[in-house]
């Protein structure tokens, strides 16, 4: 612990999210546990522990799933943003959900062997050469495996010692988890099966993570501004603006800045924390200093720079009004500088001089 951090204490909805959270899951596996024997209808009983185990593994898939829909549901539309906001606490509980359903499956496939458990897993199948029968184990190992590391590495610790972009990079394994984890399914249970019922549930899953990944990422192209030598380009007009509050516009590099109307001028810093790239444009200005909505960050927002003693800073961006038109300057200044705020009320000059 000797790179310097701020802990981040836990809030109001923080706890409201993870109730909802672990209700949530508490309700999946009440209803997989007592419903689903009878709505698959299997020729034999399954025993305890193998429908335990089925019951954690579909909770943790289903989550991933609902953990990689939340990011392009948010980009495309503004009122999925509170499923965005702690996200981590989802990941973390998906990771001792799917610890759960590997710990069923070892405990009653392994525990009378004489040898270590692990090594009996990794030995009992080892059919690399066929698809029919191919070793799906290895599939969940490696996606438990990712979601310990995500998990793991989700304190803030982890975020100030290895810097904001490495963190971002490292936790890009969540994608190659749920890939894991679909292949785990497609060559274990998804092969051994009559009813089909789990077959539609992985494909209607993994075409719904695809799909909005799709739309988001044509969303974005669609609203980037072709733009030549760092021009300026129009972010909105004046009636766009909400005194205290922020218009978000996507830049032609792919980063969004924030553009704020406080006591009558414009100012505009980075959308993204410098904590850990929080949406500082769904916060609001009191006295200078918007908030971030995901863990209280805050940035004078003619500077980007935190009220000391704090330090944290962000980019800053030039601002002018072409009549009504909102104009925003694409090259962003370094964290932390002042950038004098645009009065709103030049529109109406520019206009009554023409």
């Amino acid at each position: 612990m000797s790179v310097k951090y701020l802990p981040v204490q836990w809030n109001k909805i923080k706890w409201q999210y993870n109730a909802v959270m672990l209700a949530s899951v508490a309700l999946f596996l009440v209803l997989f546990l007592y419903l689903t024997p009878s709505v698959l209808g299997h020729d034999r009983a399954i025993n305890v522990q193998i429908h335990n185990a089925r019951a954690f593994g579909a909770c943790a898939f289903m989550m991933l799933t609902v953990i990689l829909c939340i990011g392009p549901l948010a980009r495309l539309d503004d009122r999925f943003l509170p499923l965005l906001y702690n996200r981590r606490h989802f990941g973390v509980m998906t990771a001792f959900v799917a610890l759960t359903h590997a710990g069923y499956i070892l405990n009653w496939y392994f525990s009378f062997s004489s040898s270590s458990k692990i090594e009996n897993l990794l030995m009992a199948n080892t059919s690399l050469r066929q698809l029919a029968g191919f070793p799906f184990e290895l599939f969940g190992i490696l996606a438990l495996f990712c979601l310990g590391v995500l998990a793991t590495t989700s304190h803030d610790f982890w975020l100030k010692f290895l810097t904001a972009p490495i963190w971002k990079r490292l936790h890009y394994l969540i994608y190659v988890a749920y890939v894991s984890v679909v292949a785990h399914v497609a060559f274990g249970i998804l092969q051994d099966q009559q009813n089909h019922i789990f077959t539609w549930l992985v494909l209607v899953s993994g075409f719904a993570v695809a799909g909005l990944h799709l739309m988001a990422a044509f969303a974005d192209r669609k609203e980037k501004v072709a733009l030549s030598d760092g021009a300026w380009f129009d972010v909105g007009t004046s009636d766009d603006m909400r005194e205290g509050f922020a218009k978000i516009t996507l830049l032609p590099n792919g980063d969004r800045a924030a553009v704020f109307l406080m006591e009558g001028k414009l100012s505009a810093i980075s959308n993204a924390c410098a904590h850990q790239n929080g949406p500082l444009g769904e916060g609001k200005i009191l006295r200078c200093l918007v908030t971030c909505p995901w863990h209280r960050f805050q940035y004078d927002v003619r500077s980007g720079r935190s009220p000391a003693p704090f330090a944290e800073m962000v980019p800053t961006y030039r601002l002018q009004i072409e009549g009504s038109v909102i104009q925003i300057h694409p090259d962003a200044n370094p964290p932390g500088t002042f950038v004098e705020p645009v009065p709103l009320q030049q529109s109406e000059l520019i206009e009554g001089a023409t």
